[in-house]
C-alpha cells in the first residue's frame, strides 16, 4: 500500500514545490541485501493515480509510484544564482564602482586604495579569509601607511579574521553597524519604479544620474552586474520619491547594458534605506564590518 501522505509530508499540496524523495527501487538490491533505494531531488510536478512526477533539476521528469516512496518531504526552493556567489567574489565585482582603484594582492587578501574617494569600500582591505602568508598583518600596515596613513581592514561579521583582528585590539572603525552587502534581480528592482527625469554623466562603464542639486547616484557596470553608490538626497527634498528616480534612471542605464544581477552596500541602521531597497527587492547577501587599530 501507499505510504500515506501525512507519513512523509508529501501529497497533492508539494505539486509545484520543491521536494526530496526517498525510493525503492524495485528489483534491485541495496548493499544491506534489502531493497535498493535512492533519493531524488527536485520539483514535484504531478501527485495521482498512484503515483508522483519529480522534475530533477537536471534530466528527464522521474514517474514514481507511491508504493515505493519511503520518506519524502518539501524542501525550499534553491537560491538563485546571484546568492550563490561567494562573499569574496560579490566585493569584487563591486570594485568596478572605482575604476581608478589601486589595488594589490598579499596572499588572498586584497589591499584597496582609490586616490579620489575616502569611501572605506576603497581604502581597506579585503580580508574574508586566511591570508595564507606569513607577515600579513605587518605588510597590510605597511602598504597603508604609504597611503592614507591608518589601515582598515574589512572582515566579515563573525568570522576567524573578525576574531583575528580584534584579539590584536582592532576595534570597529567608526563605531557604526554592519554593512550590508545586498542583491536584487535588475528585472524585480525596477518592476514599479517611477518615471525619471534625472540627467545621465557617462564616462565608459561608469555614470552618475544627478536631479539638479537635489539627488544623486553613481553606477557602475561590469559583467552583468550593475552596482550603485552614493544615492544621495539632499535633506529638504527627502520624502519627495527622488531617491527612488535616481535609481530607476541608473537601473535602466545598466539594464540597457545588459545587466541582470543589481547590488548596493547599505549601513545595517539605515532603517529608511533598508525598507526603501527591500521595497525594490533587495536582499542582504552577507554582513561584514570595517575594523582599525587603535589610536595611540
Amino acid at each position: 500500500m501507499p505510504v500515506p501522505p501525512e507519513a512523509h509530508g508529501l501529497g497533492p499540496h508539494v505539486v509545484g514545490q520543491r521536494v526530496v524523495v526517498r525510493r525503492i527501487l524495485p528489483g534491485e538490491t541495496g548493499p544491506s541485501g534489502g531493497p535498493a533505494m535512492t533519493d531524488l531531488l527536485g520539483t514535484c510536478l504531478a501527485w495521482g493515480d498512484g503515483s508522483c512526477v519529480v522534475a530533477p533539476e537536471q534530466g528527464d521528469p522521474v514517474t514514481i509510484r507511491l508504493a515505493d516512496i519511503v520518506s519524502g518531504k518539501p524542501v525550499p526552493p534553491r537560491p538563485s544564482p546571484r546568492l550563490r556567489v561567494s562573499p569574496l567574489e560579490a566585493q569584487t565585482r563591486a570594485l568596478a564602482l572605482w575604476p581608478d582603484l589601486e589595488t594589490e594582492h598579499h596572499g588572498a587578501w586584497l589591499l584597496r586604495h582609490s586616490p579620489t574617494s575616502t569611501a572605506r569600500r576603497a581604502n581597506s582591505v579585503l580580508a574574508f579569509g586566511p591570508s595564507g602568508v606569513e607577515d600579513d598583518l605587518d605588510a597590510v600596515v605597511q602598504w597603508y601607511a604609504g597611503r592614507t596613513g591608518r589601515p582598515i581592514a574589512a572582515v566579515i561579521t563573525g568570522s576567524p579574521e573578525h576574531a583575528f583582528f580584534r584579539d590584536l585590539g582592532w576595534g570597529a572603525e567608526s563605531n557604526d553597524d554592519d554593512t550590508l552587502f545586498q542583491l536584487a534581480s535588475v528585472a524585480s528592482a525596477r518592476r514599479g519604479l517611477p518615471e525619471w527625469e534625472a540627467i545621465l554623466e557617462e564616462d565608459g562603464d561608469l555614470v552618475v544620474a544627478r536631479i539638479g542639486d537635489l539627488a544623486s547616484g553613481v553606477a557602475a557596470y561590469a559583467d552583468d552586474w550593475v552596482g550603485f553608490r552614493s544615492i544621495e538626497v539632499a535633506e529638504s527634498a527627502r520624502r519627495r520619491g527622488l531617491g527612488l528616480q535616481v535609481m530607476a534612471a541608473l537601473l535602466e542605464w545598466g539594464a540597457e547594458r545588459g545587466a541582470r544581477t543589481a547590488y548596493l552596500q547599505v549601513l545595517g541602521d539605515n532603517a529608511p534605506a533598508l525598507s526603501l531597497y527591500a521595497g525594490m527587492g533587495f536582499v542582504t547577501h552577507h554582513a561584514y564590518r570595517y575594523l582599525a587599530p587603535p589610536t595611540a
